[in-house]
């Protein structure tokens, strides 16, 4: 038998058993939802299974005759499971989603069977994948047990080298080609191709047990829980790391790929490093010990390297091309500085497990040490996740969580010294001088956090910013952030929303969607008693759905506490989403609250982040529509945001087509120039918005300080029904978008840093939904321009005033402070450019004949004459861009 080729196809093995890992979770996540105590529970069942499967090889390994035998039938298992699991995962879950949960009517069983339905799907492959590394291990230790250590180093270093590769192969490549089933028949191939090629290898050989002593020697228990607690710390630097550099690296699928890569490559650098040297030692345990503690300090030496690790991506931002090349490096340099980051750690974490199994088998635990090995650092990895989640970020932080996990690590090197009797007070006092030096010294710069750095390549502009809110959520980490010209909330670093909160100032896009997307569907339908809100955002869509009267019950969905707690800073713009008494807010996965509430709404209003951030994608497939269709009440409408700036406007396309194969009739609308608004329903939608929404005080003064002024300004957004505009999305001969082929998740993936590497390029992408449609900067620009023309003249006004800044009401006053009222300011020339500015304003948008009476008046009044010469040649070049008179232009020029 050739070891060599046992540890290639043990390569594969992992390459195919990470498939499965990513994969599985995926599907389960569709079906348990996205919540912290949802992917807790995917956690659990998953990782519990293979924790179960590796203690029963360890306790029934040593009576099988052949592990290497019962290896290959496990492989040929998970295989055959690999093949039929999409079918049954769709039968079961539509089942259950029919017939089971609306049966259940309580929200505690209903979550009861679906996690019963998931155990039900996950935990048999679970046991069989945890069964594989002990049954491989048993099988070549037995074949040379004085080189025990080393073949088990080996297989943990080809185990995780092959689940690295399989976490790109089939993040960067599989899905986006053969969608979620069919990466899960590659990998079930791979399995059975496995299986009959180690059966061929071991059906020749018979080799005794590893057989346990009659007495142990000391220090078993104790090993098992260094096993233990060291997957508990592994994992919190895990999650830890994880969350920190996406606000690097951006939170989007590809980068969490190139994370977890880096992570598990260490681990297999790891393996390999002590393959050579752990047959050799006198007593493993002291490796062991020193390996713990370095391991410790390497986690607390990420601190700093994360701190600098924001400088080489805006460096990377500034420096790439925008090109495919650009950004296939930007994903290289994304893997480089995560593994910056996590690869001395990880390195060191990759030599716990053939260490800890060696000292065991060193004591005469036999064949048995390695599934307890397994199955305990299994339950370490479990808990580390869930005190992570639940307990560690909430109320520890990143930071904080961080240290827990070294100084985890650093006590448990500490303790096996004590064990062995070796002095370690030095040591211990040197590691406390550490832990103080970087918990005290070192301050995770929340303005870097802020910038998006992966999004803008800018720090600078984050310096002056104030964070007024900041919390490591379950989910995500979430701030509030004052900027000079609005206040945003920000996700993991990324803008989910700004409002600016000064009365007079100028209202951003972000402020106008979010009041459309309320306004917009009570103009249309006005006589709607419910909605259902998904994520609060900045809180200002539930606000606005609550300004009407003719609402009863308003539930904003969101699936972190932290975003509740930060839009409450939005106050009192918000207000209505915390204080009305008809709203409500809960914290629960959208999906997965729908499917155990069995309500229905007059809207649902859809308001996700991007596609492309990691979790959310799931919010713009074929099936949420189908699943979510069933929650609105005959005629009711459901309200769908998206984005048209860092996307291809094909992406567009196969989110429309999943949606149009579940409602019959749909509506877009423009919220601006880069965000649309979906109207969605069974029934027919009106053709035009009804004026009955301006009549409601709350809503007409929402409306109004975005300048929506009439029930004009709403049928201006209106871009097309879907009789007019189901055409084109099928021209791009896209599928429709689904959970199981993401085709808008991942065909954006790219776009954003694509478009933001070439700062120059304007952030509104040409998009064909907008030829013809009405550009509303410059409708605004034009409300302006008249407001100032008609102040000047100190003629009536034409239609309600706009929201006007201080600085142009205050250039407006100095104009006709000198020009009319012939008075000086104190600043002797001030007014030339408030002049200027206001030529800018009116000039470009208001035609000559309107302009004329306004620069006669100017050239004719008594103050004229009082001008400099040059003053003079400022006021005629004014007049002759006014009058679109090149001639003059360039004599005054």
């Amino acid at each position: 038998m050739t070891r060599g080729a046992l540890y290639v196809l043990f390569t594969a093995s992992g390459f195919a058993g990470l498939i499965y890992e990513s994969i599985w979770t995926q599907y389960l996540k569709l079906f348990l939802g996205h919540a912290a105590y949802a992917q807790s529970l995917v956690l659990a069942v998953f990782m519990g299974g293979m924790a179960a499967g590796a203690a029963w090889c360890g306790r029934r390994s040593a009576r099988m005759a052949n592990p290497l035998m019962a290896y290959a039938a496990v492989e040929a298992l998970v295989g055959l499971a690999a093949l039929a699991f999409h079918a049954v995962f769709v039968s079961l879950t539509d089942w259950s989603y029919e017939r089971v949960l609306p049966a259940l009517g309580n929200e505690w069983l209903a979550l009861g069977a679906k996690l019963a339905v998931s155990c039900l799907l996950i935990l048999p492959q679970a046991v069989l994948l945890g069964a594989t590394f002990p049954l491989m291990s048993a099988g070549l230790v037995r074949t040379q047990p004085r080189a025990a250590g080393e073949a088990l180093a080996m297989l943990y270093f080809t185990n995780s080298l092959g689940a690295a590769a399989g976490v790109l192969v089939s993040g960067f490549l599989l899905i986006a080609a053969l969608g979620l089933p069919g990466t899960l028949l590659v990998a079930g191939a791979m399995n059975l191709a496995i299986a009959v090629a180690v059966a061929r290898l071991a059906r020749p050989v018979r080799f005794p047990p590893v057989a346990p002593a009659s007495r142990a020697g000391g220090g078993v228990h104790l090993l098992l829980a260094v096993a233990f607690f060291t997957g508990l710390a592994s994992f919190i630097y895990e999650i830890s790391w994880i969350r920190m550099l996406s606000l690097v690296l951006g939170a989007s699928t590809h980068s969490f790929e190139l994370m977890l890569a880096a992570f598990i490559f260490g681990l297999a650098l790891g393996g390999l490093a002590v393959r050579r040297r752990i047959d050799t030692l006198a007593e493993p345990m002291r490796l062991l010990a020193g390996v713990q503690i370095a391991m410790g300090l390497a986690a607390l030496a990420t601190l700093p390297v994360y701190d600098a690790s924001f400088s080489l991506m805006e460096a990377l931002m500034q420096g790439l091309a925008r090109s495919e090349g650009g950004y296939r490096l930007f994903n290289a340099a994304g893997a480089l500085i995560a593994a910056l980051v996590m690869l001395p750690a990880t390195f060191c974490a990759g030599m716990t497990l053939p260490l800890l199994t060696a000292a065991l088998l060193r004591r005469g635990r036999g064949e048995a040490a390695i599934g307890q090995t397994y199955a305990a650092n299994t339950l370490g990895a479990i808990a580390g996740v869930l005190l992570a989640v639940h307990l560690g970020l909430p109320v520890l932080g990143l930071k904080g969580a961080l240290i827990a996990g070294a100084l985890i690590d650093v006590a448990l090197g500490l303790l096996l010294l004590r064990f062995l009797g070796a002095s370690f007070a030095y040591a211990a006092a040197g590691c406390a001088v550490l832990f103080a030096a970087v918990a005290l010294g070192i301050e995770l710069d929340a303005n870097k956090m802020t910038a998006g750095v992966f999004r803008h390549g800018d720090l600078a502009s984050s310096r002056d910013a104030t964070v007024l809110f900041t919390k490591d959520g379950k989910t995500a980490t979430v701030h509030l952030v004052k900027y000079p010209e609005a206040t945003s909330l920000r996700t993991n670093g990324k803008s989910d929303g700004s409002i600016n909160l000064d009365r007079d100032g100028e209202r951003g896009s972000d402020e106008i969607t979010m009041v459309l997307t309320a306004a917009l569907p009570l103009a249309l339908k006005p006589e709607a008693k419910s909605a259902a809100v998904i994520g609060i955002g900045t809180g200002l869509t539930t606000h606005t759905l609550l300004q009407s009267l003719d609402i009863a019950r308003v539930e904003t969905i969101e699936i972190e506490p932290a975003m509740a707690q930060a839009a409450r800073g939005f106050a009192p713009r918000n207000s209505g989403a915390f204080a009305d008494p008809r709203g409500t807010i809960v914290i629960d996965d959208a999906k997965g609250f729908f499917s155990t509430h069995a309500r229905r709404y007059d809207l649902i209003v859809s308001e996700p982040s991007n596609p492309w951030v990691s979790g959310v994608a799931s919010l713009f497939t074929r099936e949420f529509y189908r699943r979510i269709r069933p929650h609105l009440n005959p005629g009711g409408v459901l309200v769908q945001w998206f984005q048209l700036y860092e996307i291809d406007a094909s992406l567009v396309a196969t989110v429309m087509r999943a949606l149009g194969e579940e409602f019959l009739h749909y509506a877009i609308y423009a919220a601006s120039d880069h965000d649309l608004l979906i109207l969605a329903s069974d029934a027919p939608l009106p053709a035009a918005a009804q004026a009955r929404v301006f009549e409601q005080p709350g809503l007409a003064k929402e409306l109004w300080t975005i300048h929506v002024l009439g029930v004009g300004d709403l049928d201006a957004r209106y871009i097309g029904s879907r009789a007019t505009l189901e055409p084109l999305f099928a021209s791009y001969g896209l599928p429709a978008n689904s959970d199981y082929f993401p085709v808008a998740a991942l065909g954006s993936l790219g776009v954003p840093v694509l478009e933001l590497l070439e700062p120059s390029r304007p952030r509104r992408a040409p998009n064909p939904l907008f030829q013809g449609a009405a550009a509303f900067a410059r409708l605004e620009h034009t409300r302006l321009a008249w407001y100032a023309r008609n102040f000047l003249l100190d003629a009536p006004p034409t239609e309600a005033e706009p929201a006007v800044t201080r600085a142009l009401q205050k250039d407006l006053e100095l104009f006709k402070l000198r020009l009319f009222e012939c008075r000086q300011p104190r600043e002797h020339d001030v007014w030339l450019h408030s002049a200027l500015r206001v030529a800018q304003t009116v000039n470009p948008y208001l035609a000559w004949d309107d302009l004329a009476p306004l620069w006669s008046r100017v050239q004719a009044g008594r103050c004229f004459s009082g001008l400099y010469d040059f003053q003079h040649r400022w006021l005629a070049l004014f007049r002759a861009v006014a009058a679109r008179d090149a001639p003059r232009m360039a004599e005054h020029a």
